[in-house]
């Protein structure tokens, strides 16, 4: 289903379908009562985390430049904070490991679905010499809850990654969370929305990688500490994850961002203890979808190459420094390799992220 939705992006394909027409009447009481319950809260408007992070690494280097796009989880809505937002969390992890200061833009919009990527990208790249070195993005939710045609989804994402990376710029790319893991819903809606999430994610993987960037499977949001813990991990409308939750996203992403700018070290050798393997990009992609905290990327068609990356702690968030320069108010094939990352074991309390 998967590459049938992905093919059908790329040669114009119409929608497919991803819920029969027999399950509507059955699910539709189910989706009311979610509607009610989900949202109950207040989900407070995302703080602006743009700016200059890690200003303590001075040099002759110039800054890295990161660039956000996507819905409200890449915006941060459901925390108070800029420095907990996963732009923040993100810029900071960057700033540490390069040792170089790292200027945050984050123009993704809250409510968000693949269709205004458009913009969102058009307004990164308005002036060519302030291009972002890399950028994230994260979406998909909204396309599922508002029943967005998966063809139509994966078209206009895949078309951002083109564009970024055409104008010189990585890619990573958060797929669609597991909407199964909100808890007011319930069964079998449950059951369906895990079916589409994942189905979405998994095309989503494929469309991006063919284009040049990488994925990261942000499946059940990294873990089953959302599952096991829904209370802490969700923010308080039910919905937007919480700082514990955004700390948790950006630490399964941290390590691509650093691999895709050099920063991480990289090895195609295979380790048979970590269940590491090779698949072809299709079952590559379905795996992903299944497993939060799975890389995919390029290497060798028509194989994918599962492979486990080790999550690192993040270093402590900081708020944006307000930044003294005019760069950041300027608008700024081959086969598939997957790495998966242990989804326990780290701590992601707001104190070290």
């Amino acid at each position: 289903m998967a590459r049938r939705i992905a093919a059908g992006a790329a040669y114009g394909g119409g929608s497919i379908g991803l819920l029969g027409a027999a399950a509507a009447g059955v699910l539709l009481a189910e989706v009311q009562l979610a509607k009610r319950q989900v949202g109950g809260g207040t989900a407070p408007v995302p703080p602006s985390a743009d700016g200059r992070y890690g200003v303590a690494f001075t040099g002759p280097a110039e800054p890295l430049r990161l660039g956000l796009l996507g819905d409200s989880t890449a915006a941060g809505q459901g925390v108070r904070r800029a420095g907990q937002t996963p732009g923040a969390l993100l810029a900071s992890g960057l700033a540490a490991v390069s040792e170089r200061p790292v200027d945050l833009r984050n123009v993704a919009q809250p409510g968000a679905r693949s269709d205004d990527l458009e913009r969102q990208v058009s307004l990164l790249l308005a002036d060519p010499a302030r291009t972002p070195d890399v950028c994230v993005i994260m979406i998909g939710a909204n396309d599922v809850t508002h029943r967005m045609p998966a063809t139509q989804s994966v078209r206009c994402l895949t078309t951002a990654v083109r564009r970024l990376r055409t104008a010189g710029a990585e890619v990573v790319v958060g797929t669609c969370p597991d909407l199964g893991t909100i808890e007011p819903v319930y069964q079998p809606l449950r059951w369906m929305a895990r079916r589409v999430s994942r189905q979405l994610a998994a095309a989503q993987t494929i469309g991006s990688v063919e284009q040049g960037g990488r994925t990261v499977s942000l499946g059940d949001l990294l873990g089953p500490e959302f599952e096991a813990n829904p209370r802490e991990l969700f923010g308080p409308d039910n919905y937007h994850p919480s700082a514990e939750g955004y700390a948790t996203a950006a630490m399964a992403l941290l390590p691509t961002l650093c691999a895709v700018l050099g920063l991480w070290p990289e090895t195609d050798r295979l380790d048979g203890a970590r269940r590491e393997d090779m698949l072809p990009v299709a079952k590559a992609a379905s795996q992903a979808a299944k497993e939060a905290g799975t890389e995919v990327t390029g290497a060798r068609a028509p194989w994918a190459l599962l492979k486990h990356r080790r999550r690192r702690r993040l270093p402590p968030a900081t708020e944006p420094h307000p930044h003294p320069h005019p760069e950041m108010h300027g608008e700024a094939g081959g086969s598939t390799r997957v790495e998966r990352r242990p989804g326990t074991g780290t701590d992601t309390s707001p104190r070290h992220a």
